[in-house]
Order: structure tokens, then C-alpha cells, then sequence
């Protein structure tokens, strides 16, 4: 085996085998062997990747869904490579965080948004209503003080350095509430509520609605309101019979809209977002009024637009997933 193993070692080098494996491969030729296959080893272990532990780790998950992996180890008494192979080569899984969600909707509410959404949907695309008729509006809490989601918050530091600190927001820190009226081209109306101001029937009708009529025939000198939709929520104000009737003196329809449905609402999917996403702080409600119109004011018109685009895209989700809310589906 020595004479064997220097003779290899001149021909291949480095890559010789060593010389425990050249004397192995000499005893087994002494002894009659001339296969150079492996013999047959009973002791060799069977797989655990079996139906019956697949089945096994699918259940645990299905009896628990936030199960950690020590859970579903003391459950199956696998080891973590066994689990993680049958989680995501087998049942194809893979752990995400749980959406929220507005609200859990009955049967009933699932029924009337696909209702709507499909009554809606149709007018817009047989062509009896038009985005560029649409006006949308809401109110709206906002912050003197921007603390911005966390992903947003995150800042280089130094190896050793201690990260910066941000003060969570007290809800008696000072905010104002604001309603916003836009359409496909731009804002309508941005309107900062008095302090100490509720908004009811009569305070929205006096100091939302008649401005929003002002600054539609204003923009629109020829047509008016005519063929003008509003598409609102189902707040108390909103709904309000002097609301209906003012807006149908005014010749605004209202665009029904299916109660606890943001995701069907520009102003909850896109706008109030973005200026909390964008605003810088203000020390008081006068310069927070006015960061927050030139924000929206310069934002380009093809964002409006895009976002009344995304509008029935989203009715067609809802109908699809049959009234249930979407978000999640939306790449």
C-alpha cells in the first residue's frame, strides 16, 4: 500500500487520496475484491421524510399556525432540518406576518361590496360615469409631530454607537383634523377644521360642500357640476338627509360606497398616507394648514390620476375575492 500510494502521489499530486484510503482499497484487492462499488450496509438509515411525518408537521401547523420551530420538534420529535425540508420542499410554506385587517366582515357586508363594486364597476366601463367626473373626500387626524412608519426611521450608526431615539407619540400631543376633497387631476379643497370644531351635517354642508361647489364651477365654467359623482364614506355627516338634499339641489350624485371599506377610498389606499409618509414637523395648526397644501399641491397630476386608475382596480379585486378585503393581493 505504501509503494501504491507514492507511485499515485507522483502521478496526481495534490490530489492524491490518502494513504488510509489507498490501504483500504489494497486490503479489499488482497481479500478477492475488484468492484469498486460500496458494499450493501443494513445498518444504513431509512428516511424520515416519510407521508406519515409530512402529515404529521402539516397538522401541528394547521393545530397552531404561530407555532416556533422548538414547538413543532417537541410535537414530532424530528430534528429542525427534517422540519425545515418537509415545510418548505413538501408543504411549500413559508411564515409571514399576520395582515391587519379594518374589520372582520360578516357574510352580508362581504355580499353588499361585491354588490357595489360590481354596479359601479359597470357604469364606468359602459361609460355613464367617467374618473374624471369623480370627486373624493375625507377627514382626517394629523400630528403636529411626524414620527413616520418604522422602516423610515432607520439610521447608519458607527460599530459601538448606540442608535437615536425617537419619543413615542402621546395621543394629547396637538393634531388637527382636516378634510380633503381631490379628483383625477389635483385637490379641490383642502380644508383645516376650526379647534374645538365637530364636524356634523351642517358644519360639512357650510364649510366643505358650498367651497367644493365654489371651486368645481370655477374650474369648470361650461359644465358645472354637472355629471359631478362624489364618493365619500358612510360617516353620520355624510349620510345625513340635508347633505343628500344639498348635494341634489347642487346636481352631485353620490358614488355609493360600501360601509367599512377603505381599501375602496383614494383618501384612506393613497392620500393621508402619503402626506403623513412626507410631512415635516410644525409648531403649531396655522404652518401644519399650509405644509400640508403645498404638499398635496405638488404632487404631480399623473399621481392623481394613477391613484383613480388603482381605484377600479380595486373594485375588480373585490369582487374576485368575493367582498373580502384585498390588499394582500396587490403586487
Amino acid at each position: 500500500a505504501k509503494i501504491i500510494h507514492e507511485e499515485l502521489a507522483t502521478a496526481l499530486g495534490p490530489n492524491t487520496p490518502s494513504y488510509q484510503t489507498v490501504a483500504r482499497w489494497a486490503k479489499r484487492f488482497r481479500e478477492g475484491s475488484e468492484d469498486v462499488n460500496d458494499d450493501f450496509r443494513s445498518g444504513r438509515p431509512v428516511s424520515v421524510l416519510t407521508d406519515e411525518n409530512i402529515e404529521l408537521v402539516r397538522q401541528v401547523i394547521n393545530n397552531d399556525p404561530y407555532s416556533i420551530y422548538d414547538d413543532i420538534i417537541a410535537e414530532t420529535s424530528l430534528c429542525r432540518g427534517t422540519i425545515e425540508q418537509i415545510i418548505h420542499n413538501y408543504l411549500k410554506m413559508k411564515k409571514v406576518t399576520s395582515r391587519w385587517i379594518p374589520r372582520q366582515l360578516n357574510d352580508e357586508q362581504k355580499q353588499e361590496r361585491v354588490r357595489l363594486c360590481r354596479e359601479n364597476l359597470a357604469k364606468f366601463r359602459d361609460g355613464f360615469w367617467r374618473l374624471c367626473n369623480i370627486i373624493t373626500d375625507d377627514e382626517t387626524w394629523i400630528y403636529h409631530r411626524q414620527i413616520h412608519h418604522k422602516s423610515t426611521n432607520k439610521t447608519w450608526i458607527g460599530e459601538g454607537a448606540s442608535p437615536r431615539t425617537i419619543v413615542r407619540r402621546s395621543k394629547f400631543e396637538p393634531k388637527n383634523l382636516f378634510s380633503m376633497f381631490f379628483k383625477s387631476n389635483g385637490p379641490v379643497l383642502i380644508h383645516a377644521v376650526d379647534n374645538n370644531e365637530t364636524i356634523d351635517h351642517d358644519y360639512y354642508i357650510e364649510n366643505c360642500l358650498k367651497p367644493v361647489v365654489k371651486e368645481i364651477w370655477k374650474q369648470r365654467k361650461s359644465n358645472g357640476t354637472k355629471d359631478i359623482k362624489l364618493l365619500h364614506d358612510n360617516s353620520s355627516p355624510h349620510r345625513h338627509p340635508h347633505v343628500i338634499n344639498y348635494l341634489t339641489e347642487e346636481g352631485i350624485n353620490i358614488m355609493p360606497h360600501p360601509p367599512y371599506s377603505p381599501d375602496l377610498a383614494p383618501c384612506d389606499y393613497w392620500l393621508n398616507d402619503y402626506i403623513k409618509q412626507n410631512l415635516t414637523d410644525q409648531p403649531d395648526k396655522k404652518s401644519l394648514a399650509r405644509a400640508i397644501s403645498k404638499l398635496i399641491k405638488n404632487i404631480p397630476e399623473e399621481e392623481f390620476k394613477k391613484t383613480f386608475d388603482k381605484l377600479l382596480e380595486r373594485l375588480e379585486l373585490c369582487i374576485n375575492n368575493h367582498g373580502d378585503y384585498f390588499e394582500h393581493l396587490i403586487k
